[in-house]
């Protein structure tokens, strides 16, 4: 018979409540000035990490791919819109080619100011705007789409930074610390009852010797 597989409980660790903070953060934000959150909460999703330090690496190539998609996006979507159909019965072939020399051109542009962790991000910004964007109003929606993933970077940096990993680690060490002594203390406790016990019994079984022997 096979023994079952065993279940594992997954604990909420600090990064996973950094990152659902943040993002909630900028949904909260962005409420009051009727404003979609969705890309700033990806921002923020993407910049958190596991310590500040990673944090500002991540958040700053999210930051550069953000700025660098959304601009190759901009000029590839002019571009789209300028020159006639390459295949005028079939659009979507002519679209086609501008994503496929667009991507190239923005993984290009990420190599070029050495980040190359900033090309997936930038990827992601750069088929937004080539494949959402409005007709009249690319520019606006790509620099929309670069405040808002940028406010969320920003956000989740300053998350981060009110939240340090190390406070928490000392936390928690102490805090670990703290019930050893305690599992410690309730061993020896116990121990010591169990002492007495054979202590008072060995104590009897003299008494009950002594007795048989009078």
């Amino acid at each position: 018979m096979n023994r079952p597989f065993p279940l594992h409980v997954p604990k909420i660790g600090m990064r996973n409540l950094k990152t659902a903070i943040a993002a909630t953060l900028c949904a909260l934000i962005y409420a009051p000035v009727n404003r979609n959150p969705t890309f700033a909460c990806i921002g923020a999703v993407f910049a958190m990490n596991n310590s500040l330090q990673n944090s500002w690496v991540t958040g700053g190539n999210r930051l550069i791919g953000t700025v660098i998609g959304g601009f190759c996006g901009m000029f590839f979507f002019y571009l789209y819109q300028l020159f006639p159909p390459f295949f005028p019965n079939y659009p979507f072939l002519s679209e086609s080619l501008f994503l496929f020399i667009g991507i190239i051109v923005m993984n290009l542009a990420s190599q070029f100011f050495h980040a190359n962790d900033a090309i997936p991000p930038g990827s992601v910004v750069f088929y937004i705007v080539m494949l959402n964007t409005p007709e009249n109003e690319y520019i606006s929606y790509a620099l929309d789409r670069m405040f808002d993933t940028g406010f969320g970077v920003i956000l989740s940096i300053l998350v981060n930074v009110a939240m340090p990993r190390e406070f928490f680690e000392r936390h928690m060490s102490r805090r670990r610390l703290e019930e050893e002594i305690q599992v410690l203390e309730q061993e020896r406790s116990a121990y010591d009852r169990s002492v007495e016990q054979k202590l008072t019994l060995l104590e009897e079984l003299e008494a009950q010797k002594e007795r048989e022997q009078q």
